[in-house]
């Protein structure tokens, strides 16, 4: 993120894009864009952006941008949606960008496959022979017969790698997925059944597959959940509201049964209830959301979620990384570590938006949690001895899972450190909880580095640099395999790659 000028917050904008005001500079008109009008424009102060076939102008939005002005130009008079989903697909800039709808791209025409075009070269030389009626027949079976068989090509290329069946009993509904994935575990399949609607995702590698319905009866709120991991055999478990013989499992979404990457499934989101919020420091706060009966959900280590809120009528969308209540080896028990609720550690920024309006949720208010997201795999982890851990401010929180994981799972690690950024000693999360860790396993190392101290600090201080890094960032052994994991704000990340 990048500072931004007095009066060009979100609040702002959103106040903007209700104003009136002509933000298109079409007045009113919605257009359609071929790719050479849109190239035309790619200025600062004049910049349409492509976004899955539909073009904004940007131009009044550069100023508001929380990333700067050069994040947008990369974009600039061209197609974004690549560079948009690898920065912030979870953003709903339909919404955001609404009132900059310049028209849709147009549809520009796509080469013939090659199937395609042996059938037309085919179909071309039975144009030479006299058109009677038998002829005419030929022409059309063996048009249908060749569109037929590529599509049926098509299809193979996209086909799902998983199958489902279903079953009952007089009281039981089973849906069995079979994922062919031996490694197969509760992080990877994902249950919502809400009233009568059902949806199932399974995550298989980069992709994902979907059982989505609409249940032909009523079906209790519990939902069971076994998996056999070593056969990839998923089992989702439905209790009957009445004890009858369905004849069909239900009406399918447009979505069911479909195997896609990941990044092509639309975000899903489920209503979660505020259960507690408690203090960890002077601006940051630890929030627990209660999953809905019907739900199965397991955030993965490493992975985050997406909080939405209505805000002056327009959705607006954060990223999370879940923590645990506690760090691991605690003294106290878990109260509810359990896997039905969601752990956030938020800084409440008094000029934030967003973390406002979170910290103004009442115990029992609702908000939107997305399914999980992230790239991050576990095994980077386990076939690692040494695990360094850089972070900045609440850049700690995902590495409050990866400790967890990595002390309690992890065996062939020899050191795990964690190397942690703060401005002043009032700023550092779960500090004694760290300090604890450090004491009672041998393999865990934590050392607090300020940048802002107080005179009475006697431990480091300084910002991320390549000198400071080099006192900490050291290998167990002179061949030691090492991991290093680092989070924080965008310069304090970026410094740190570097």
């Amino acid at each position: 993120q990048v500072p931004l000028k007095p009066g060009r917050s979100l609040m702002d904008w959103l106040r903007l894009t209700k104003s009136g005001k002509d933000l298109t500079g079409l007045k009113g008109r919605v257009i359609e864009v071929t790719e050479d009008e849109l190239a035309k424009h790619n200025k600062k102060e004049d910049c349409w952006i492509c976004i899955r076939g539909f073009v904004y102008n940007v131009t009044p939005y550069m100023e508001y941008h929380p990333g700067g002005e050069d994040e947008l130009m990369k974009a600039a008079g061209a197609d974004g949606t690549d560079l948009f989903d690898q920065v912030h697909r979870w953003v709903n800039y339909e919404s955001m960008l609404k009132e900059c709808l310049v028209g849709r791209m147009a549809i520009k025409p796509i080469a013939a496959p090659k199937e395609i075009l042996n059938h037309h070269i085919y179909e071309e030389s039975l144009y030479s022979i006299p058109e009677d009626e038998t002829v005419l027949c030929m022409k059309t079976f063996l048009s249908n017969v060749l569109l037929h068989f590529f599509f049926c090509f098509q299809s193979l290329e996209n086909s799902c790698a998983c199958i489902y069946d279903w079953f009952q009993t007089d009281s039981l509904i089973t849906i069995v997925i079979y994922t062919k994935q031996k490694d197969m575990n509760a992080e990877l399949v994902i249950v919502d059944c809400q009233g009568k609607r059902l949806r199932g995702e399974i995550i298989v590698d980069d992709h994902s597959y979907l059982v989505e319905v609409d249940l032909d009866h009523a079906v209790s709120e519990d939902v069971a959940v076994n998996i056999a991991e070593k056969i990839g055999k998923v089992e989702i478990i439905l209790n009957k509201k009445d004890n009858i013989h369905w004849k069909m499992l239900g009406q399918p979404w447009e979505d069911h049964n479909t195997f896609i990457k990941r990044t092509d499934r639309g975000l899903f989101y489920r209503k979660c209830k505020l259960v507690s919020k408690t203090e960890v420091t002077h601006d940051t706060k630890l929030f627990c959301f209660m999953l809905p009966k019907g739900t199965h959900l397991r955030v993965p280590t490493g992975q985050h979620v997406y909080l939405k809120q209505i805000i002056a009528g327009t959705e607006v969308v954060k990223p999370y990384t879940p923590v645990l209540p506690f760090l691991p080896l605690d003294f106290q028990e878990p109260s509810h570590h359990d896997g039905v609720h969601i752990y956030l550690m938020i800084k409440i920024y008094s000029s934030g938006l967003f973390t406002q309006a979170l910290d103004h949720l009442q115990i029992g208010d609702y908000i939107f949690v997305s399914n999980p997201e992230g790239n991050f795999k576990k095994s980077q982890v386990q076939t690692s001895e040494d695990l360094l851990l850089l972070a900045g401010g609440t850049g700690f929180t995902p590495m409050v899972k990866l400790l967890n994981f990595a002390l309690t799972e992890v065996h062939c690690l020899r050191t795990v450190k964690l190397i942690f950024f703060n401005k002043t000693e009032n700023d550092i999360l779960w500090r004694n909880q760290l300090e604890q860790l450090a004491l009672k396993d041998e393999r865990f190392e934590v050392q607090f580095i300020l940048s802002q101290p107080t005179k009475d600090w006697v431990g480091k201080q300084g910002r991320i640099s390549s000198s400071l890094l080099s006192e900490f960032v050291k290998r167990s052994r002179r061949d030691s395999k090492v991991l290093i994991c680092i989070c924080g704000p965008t310069p304090f990340t970026e410094q740190g790659v570097q």
